[in-house]
């Protein structure tokens, strides 16, 4: 199975359309997410690759070439671009209907996450700067865009975080991550039992006081 760097790929298309954003007057609103996307669908698709400022670029960034590179080497490049694009645009057209206008690769991300919260349960991540299994660090992850959404729906957003489409792109990316699991299981490429040995040398490692 060759490795063809897909994350790398579309990080770099992200790196040259936020150029575009920045010295192209009404690029953005071209292609942005918002009411107009019913008329004009290629805009759930382009809304991916926008990004609002730098530190939005770079943070999904960091997520994509991190957990897209992981998940390409498990699954293969054409699974890792289905998860991908169909979590994003499918996150997408859940949150078009919450705001009025949205755009990055948040939701493909996520996506990105929830597939692997089920491939790769166990992996030890940083977050918040301490090492825990992935899938703690999505049920963190989760219940942060839990809170948001809720400050969204009683009206007292914590700020522009646009949480629904996180949730979305994590649900859909879940589906995969059975989808995937259930498939790898078949052709022996992965264990689904839960090793004691391996929670234990986890808790040595890292819940050492």
């Amino acid at each position: 199975m060759k490795f063809r760097f897909y994350a790398v790929k579309l990080s770099l298309a992200m790196i040259v359309i936020f150029i575009a954003q920045t010295f192209i007057p009404s690029f953005t609103n071209l292609f942005v997410l918002n009411q107009l996307s019913w008329f004009q669908p290629w805009r759930f698709l382009t809304a991916i690759f926008l990004h609002g400022n730098i530190i939005h670029l770079i943070f999904n960034l960091f997520a994509l070439l991190l957990f897209g590179t992981i998940l390409e080497k498990f699954i293969s490049g054409k699974r890792f671009l289905l998860v991908f694009f169909i979590t994003g645009i499918l996150a997408n057209l859940i949150s078009i209907n919450f705001y009025n206008s949205s755009l990055g690769a948040s939701g493909a991300i996520f996506g990105i996450l929830g597939a692997l919260v089920i491939l790769r349960p166990f992996m030890v991540v940083f977050a918040f700067g301490i090492p825990m299994p992935l899938f703690i660090a999505g049920i963190i992850w989760a219940t942060a865009d839990l809170l948001g959404a809720y400050g969204f729906f009683t009206g007292n957003p914590i700020d522009n975080t646009g949480n629904i489409a996180h949730l979305s792109g994590m649900f859909f990316g879940i589906l995969f991550g059975i989808l995937y699991r259930k498939l790898l299981v078949r052709k022996r490429k992965i264990n689904v039992s839960l090793d004691e040995d391996q929670i234990r040398n986890w808790e040595r490692t890292w819940m050492k006081s």
